[in-house]
C-alpha cells in the first residue's frame, strides 16, 4: 500500500493537469513553499506549469496572503508613503527606471519605500544597482523607518523582509523567465504602503493587480504596462502607448497614455537599453548630473504619475486623465532633476545624512 500523498503533490498534480487552484489551495501551496517543504524540482515544475497555463487572480490572491503572513514588516511608516516598482520579467534589459524615479520623488519630499531585489530575470535589479551606487542593502528595520521619516527614502531589499522567499530564489534564477513571484513583490511591500505605482510584464495583469491591491486596502494604485517596438515593458514608456488600470475611490478606471499627452518625445526602446549594474549606475549618476534624452524623459513620465499616486498633482478629472495636469506633474518632476534635488536624495542615501549645498 502506498503512503498518504503529501499536500503539495496534490497541488502540483492539479496545475500540471492545467486545472486552477482556488484561493485557499494557492495559499496552502505557497505557505508550504515559504516553509521550505517543497523540493527545487517540485517548485520548478509548479511555477512552470502555472506560467504555461496562465496564473489566475485567485492563485495570485492566495499566494499574496501566504507571503504577507511570513513578511517582516516595518512598523512606523508615514501614512502617505508610496512605492514605485516593476514586476520585472519583460526581458528588455532596460535601465532602472523605477529606482531613479524613487530618487526624483524623494527629492520633492515624497516618502518612498522602494521595494526591490536582485536580478533574477534581468541583468540589473534594484538592489544590484543600488550597491553599485554605494548604497548597500540594509537589514535594520528601525534605521529604514528613520530614513523614511527624515530622508523620504528607504530601500527595502526583499531578502531582509521576505526571508522565506529565499527558498525560491535559486529556482527562479535558474528558470530565467517570469513567474508568479514577479507579481508577489509589488503586492507585498514591507512598509504596507497603500499608494503604489506598479508596472507589470503583461497587460493582462493590469486590471487584476489593481483589483487585488484595492481589495488589500490601497488608497491609490496605478498599474501600468507599456507597449514598445520590441514588446511589452513593466513601466510607463515613451516607446509607445501605456495601458493604465487605476484603483481609486473603490473603482478601477482604464485608459491609455501616450508620450505626446505628456508633452514628451517618442523614443524607440533601444534608447533605454541598459547593461550590468555598474553600467546602469553610471547612467543614473549621469541622469542626476543633468544628462538629457530618453532615460530622463522616461523617468519624468513615471515620476509625474508617482506624484499623483502620492496625492500631489491630481491627474484624474471626472474619471478621465487630465493632460494639462499630467504636463504640470512632468514639469514638477523635472524640477527635482534640474535643481539637484534628486542628486541630493542620492547623496543622502549614500551617506545617511542630509546633503549639503
Amino acid at each position: 500500500m502506498g503512503g498518504q500523498e503529501k499536500p503539495f503533490a496534490s497541488f502540483l498534480r492539479k496545475v500540471a493537469a492545467r486545472k486552477e487552484l482556488d484561493v485557499s489551495e494557492a495559499e496552502q501551496a505557497f505557505r508550504l513553499i515559504m516553509q521550505g517543504a517543497v523540493s527545487d524540482i517540485e517548485l520548478a515544475a509548479f511555477l512552470t506549469a502555472l506560467q504555461m497555463r496562465g496564473e489566475t487572480v485567485e492563485e495570485l490572491s492566495g499566494a499574496v496572503q501566504a507571503v504577507r503572513q511570513s513578511m517582516q514588516a516595518l512598523q512606523k511608516v508615514p501614512d502617505d508613503t508610496v512605492d514605485v516598482c516593476g514586476t520585472g520579467g519583460d526581458g528588455l534589459g532596460t535601465l532602472n527606471v523605477s529606482t531613479a524615479t524613487a530618487f526624483v520623488l524623494a527629492g520633492l519630499g515624497v516618502s518612498v519605500a522602494k521595494h526591490g531585489g536582485r536580478a533574477l530575470s534581468s541583468r540589473a535589479g534594484a538592489t544590484d544597482v543600488l550597491e553599485a551606487l554605494g548604497i548597500p542593502a540594509d537589514a535594520d528595520h528601525a534605521r529604514q523607518e528613520k530614513r523614511l521619516r527624515q530622508e523620504n527614502l528607504a530601500f527595502l531589499a526583499a531578502p531582509f523582509h521576505h526571508p522565506a522567499m529565499r527558498v525560491a530564489a535559486p529556482v527562479r534564477k535558474q528558470l530565467g523567465f517570469r513567474t508568479l513571484f514577479n507579481l508577489l513583490g509589488p503586492l507585498c511591500n514591507p512598509a504596507r504602503v497603500r499608494r503604489q505605482l506598479v508596472g507589470v510584464f503583461d497587460e493582462v495583469w493590469c486590471r487584476p493587480v489593481a483589483r487585488v491591491l484595492g481589495e488589500l486596502g490601497a488608497v491609490s494604485a496605478w498599474v501600468v504596462h507599456g507597449h514598445t517596438d520590441e514588446g511589452g515593458i513593466d513601466e510607463l514608456t515613451l516607446a509607445g502607448p501605456t495601458h493604465n488600470d487605476v484603483w481609486e475611490n473603490g473603482e478601477i478606471i482604464s485608459f491609455d497614455l501616450t508620450p505626446e499627452m505628456a508633452g514628451l518625445p517618442h523614443y524607440g526602446i533601444a534608447a533605454l537599453k541598459g547593461g550590468d549594474p555598474i553600467c546602469n549606475a553610471q547612467r543614473m549618476r549621469a541622469l542626476f548630473a543633468g544628462e538629457t534624452g530618453c532615460y530622463r524623459d522616461t523617468v519624468l513620465l513615471n515620476a509625474a504619475v508617482g506624484l499623483h499616486v502620492a496625492g500631489r498633482g491630481n491627474l484624474l478629472e471626472s474619471g478621465r486623465l487630465s493632460v494639462p495636469a499630467l504636463r504640470r506633474n512632468v514639469a514638477e518632476a523635472a524640477r527635482s532633476l534640474d535643481e539637484g534635488l534628486a542628486r541630493k536624495a542620492l547623496i543622502r542615501a549614500q551617506t545617511g545624512v542630509s546633503a549639503q549645498d
